[in-house]
């Protein structure tokens, strides 16, 4: 179908929820994106950091032509095949930089989005300080419910994680949202020290991206991240770690908080976790994870036959020796060039998660994503003068060598 039909049914029977770019995609393979004209196109955002193993990968493609012809959904009341595999592979990989000899084995949720993996990792925090406070003989009514974020966060669009998502531009529309949320600013540890102090008693969880994504990829410092785990653990609160974006080895390790040299008590996840199949992912320490009995919480959909085939493809791929290594290098190159290139002020990240920030005599960078699809580039704007990069993990030097000779000259 074309991109002019497809646009008008979609303005008639689509919800204007996003205002979508003038091209229509019908094919891929690794890096490269086609739309409906045969047009090529070089692949920087990966389905918003989803892709992870790029475009139509052979074995992912293989594997869920395969269950889907075997079997496609059952229901979480029953077992199906790689459903504990994929958890077993998760549980390793949290445990990949743990400083324990024997690290606690991790226990797995899986739902369908980040949204839902933040959800579920929201009710059990607060269900662990209801069953503790229980545990210690005092009512269950009166147990920490306040769950700390940080400004600038992200961490969906239900009404919980909105709430949990500190941008109150964001947030205003759909008011009155649920309770039981404040924000402290980043790498201030003066602010979140005093938050403690004032209101320790009445926290149960903070909720952290160690590396913030949907704002331009803006890193915690590792002074930040050890003082939220220090006063986590000194107040009985859990550190949740956000790892949607920046989890999955979109950074290089399995996760964005094994740079920091701490230890959550919950992750989530979702994004790279399937290689562009839906499948998000709750995983807690065992003793945290065992508060949910069943009935606490539950899917329909989350962890499906079809999500657990390609989640178990992707992971096995992605643990590969050399893998992680390999997105290292690839995105200390890309910080480089990117570096070079003319009118940018400011790069960060780590692995293939990067931002960068231009001068005000750059062209606006919306206006660079959309010149960026004239040259054959697929870029992403979070800001007026930000621009994110977040490529399939299969990215190489030559890659950003033909990003790089594309995006000077539309800067």
């Amino acid at each position: 179908m074309s991109l002019a039909r497809e646009k008008a049914l979609e303005s008639e029977y689509v919800m204007g929820t996003f205002a979508r770019k003038p091209v229509e995609f019908v094919e891929g393979e690794g890096m490269i994106l086609r739309d409906d004209t045969g047009k090529e196109y070089l692949d920087f955002l990966s389905g918003i950091g989803v892709v992870s193993l790029g475009h139509c990968y052979e074995p992912l493609v293989e594997a869920v032509s395969a269950q889907a012809a075997k079997l496609i959904h059952v229901s979480n009341y029953y077992y199906i095949e790689h459903r504990g595999e994929v958890a077993q592979l998760l549980s390793n990989m949290l445990n990949a930089k743990s400083p324990m000899e024997r690290p606690e084995t991790w226990k797995t949720f899986f739902a369908n989005s980040g949204a839902e993996a933040n959800e579920c990792a929201i009710k059990l925090a607060r269900l662990y300080a209801r069953r503790e406070a229980e545990k210690a003989g005092r009512d269950g009514e009166s147990a920490p419910r306040l769950i700390v974020t940080l400004a600038k966060s992200f961490h969906g669009r239900t009404l919980a994680t909105l709430a949990a998502t500190a941008q109150p531009a964001k947030q205003e529309a759909f008011q009155p949202l649920p309770a039981g949320f404040t924000s402290t600013p980043i790498n201030d540890v003066e602010a979140l020290e005093r938050l403690f102090a004032t209101q320790g008693d009445r926290i149960c969880a903070v909720m952290i991206e160690c590396i913030q994504g949907e704002s331009g990829v803006h890193p915690c410092t590792r002074e930040f991240v050890r003082a939220i785990r220090q006063l986590t653990a000194k107040h009985g609160a859990l550190m949740i770690c956000d790892e949607v974006q920046s989890g999955i080895y979109r950074t290089g390790l399995p996760y964005g908080f094994q740079h920091f040299d701490i230890t959550p008590d919950i992750v989530t996840m979702a994004k790279g976790i399937a290689s562009g199949i839906v499948a998000g992912a709750c995983a807690a320490r065992a003793s945290i994870a065992d508060t949910f009995e069943p009935g606490d919480h539950g899917t329909t959909f989350g962890g499906s036959n079809i999500a657990m085939a390609a989640a178990h493809v992707t992971l096995s791929t992605l643990m590969a020796p050399g893998m992680g290594p390999q997105i290292v290098k690839v995105g200390d190159y890309l910080r480089q060039r990117l570096a070079e290139l003319p009118h940018v002020q400011e790069v960060r990240g780590y692995g293939l998660m990067n931002g960068i920030d231009l001068t005000h005599e750059a062209p606006a960078a919306p206006d660079i994503v959309m010149a960026g699809l004239e040259a054959g580039l697929v870029l992403n704007a979070t800001g007026p003068h930000t621009l994110r990069f977040l490529p399939p993990l299969i990215c190489t030097e030559a890659d950003v060598d033909a990003l790089a000779e594309k995006l000077g000259p539309l800067l």
